[in-house]
């Protein structure tokens, strides 16, 4: 580390300072713990009524995280949809979470490729990869970044696929907008996650499902808590336990208020690493709307550009690694590429690097990451 560094590194998160932000939060919890009814009670209703008024669904279903939430949202699609094809098109650059909830399900996952500048999923490529044997589309609104769900339901309309729903992956996209709509309310059903460096993040895990089809949450709801219709009368298989608990949901329904405040800062955060960044480093943004979850760049250098980071008392992460498709333990089981093929997936994977960018930065921890970007020469 340089000596102009030698102060404390900034984190790529910090969640201590959510807390000390927010000390109306502890006093909620703890009269949440002192109700005495810690699960299925007033907090978890209230919190996902609200968080329902503000994506702009009819239900919310709070559940114990967002791989859950799409877990027995595709339960409920292949359960009570039309459709026999045993595919799910997805894509293979966004940790994972929608391949594992496809492989429990028994569902293919089919990946279809990305665009750079935004790494969300590509729309032409999504719908080549739509055949007889998809069951459903699976859309990730990935760092933040928001795909046009309306658009690609037009192009899938447009081949005769309108009968394949289509489910929003919104763990990191929390309050996006694409135009009036909110991500989770173009769908069929949409899944969130909690997990606390999400942009509405919990003090633990939890998740969400929101759709505003009646009859895939009543099925969420049975499927979320055992396959019950009322308790201990199994009515549905696959049913699991997978609850959002009281204390979670108070911690949400205290920081709800505050979301937009902060996807704001986190927008701030990311205009300045923009302006600062040379040409030679690439931005991730999405042009239709972006909350910035996370601060992405692509860069050709990526192990000097962290070192030169490093130096400058700066963290980073790689958001993701690997890509679903090269996972080794998923190797010896089907799955398939769109007919493209994935190569801006491919290349983009090497280049990935993720800078600090949470709304408790201060702003000469912002100025000090633009300073390192701006004198980054390679």
């Amino acid at each position: 580390m340089t000596a102009s560094s030698a102060q404390t590194l900034i984190p790529v998160n910090d969640m201590v300072r959510i807390l000390q932000e927010n000390v109306a939060v502890l006093d909620n919890a703890r009269a949440a713990l002192a109700s005495g009814w810690w699960l299925n009670g007033t907090e978890v209703r209230e919190f996902c009524k609200a968080f329902a008024d503000y994506v702009g669904t009819d239900y919310c279903l709070g559940v114990a995280n967002g791989t859950d939430a799409l877990e027995i949202a595709l339960r409920a699609i292949c359960d009570i949809r039309g459709g026999t094809g045993a595919e799910a098109v997805t894509v293979a650059n966004a940790g994972g979470y929608s391949t594992i909830a496809c492989r429990l399900v028994g569902l293919t996952p089919v990946f279809a490729d990305i665009e750079r500048g935004s790494q969300l999923a590509s729309l032409p490529s999504v719908v080549s990869a739509v055949t007889d044997e998809t069951r459903v589309v699976i859309v990730t609104h990935l760092y933040g970044g928001v795909v046009d769900v309306p658009r690609l339901r037009a192009m899938m309309d447009e081949i005769g696929r309108g009968n394949v729903p289509i489910i929003e992956d919104c763990a990191q996209a929390h309050g996006v907008r694409l135009g009036a709509r909110r991500a989770g309310s173009m769908g069929d059903i949409s899944t969130f996650s909690f997990y606390p460096t999400k942009n509405l993040g919990a003090f633990g895990d939890g998740g969400a499902i929101l759709t505003s089809d009646q009859a895939l949450a009543d099925h969420c709801r049975k499927l979320h808590q055992y396959g019950w219709s009322a308790k201990y009368n199994i009515v549905h298989p696959y049913g699991r336990n997978s609850r959002l608990d009281e204390v979670q949901a108070s911690v949400l329904r205290t920081l709800l208020p505050r979301l937009d405040e902060w996807n704001d800062k986190r927008l701030t955060i990311i205009d300045a690493y923009s302006d600062a960044a040379p040409s030679s480093i690439g931005v991730v943004r999405s042009a239709d709307g972006t909350v910035g979850h996370l601060a992405v760049l692509l860069t050709e250098n990526r192990d000097e550009l962290i070192q030169h980071l490093i130096d400058h008392g700066i963290m980073t992460d790689i958001h993701y690694p690997i890509l679903d498709c090269d996972q080794a333990g998923w190797q010896e089981l089907p799955q398939r590429l769109a007919p493209g093929g994935i190569p801006v997936s491919r290349v983009s994977v090497s280049q990935l690097l993720t800078l600090p960018c949470f709304p408790t930065m201060t702003e000469a921890e912002i100025g000090r990451v633009c300073a390192a970007l701006s004198s980054w020469t390679r």
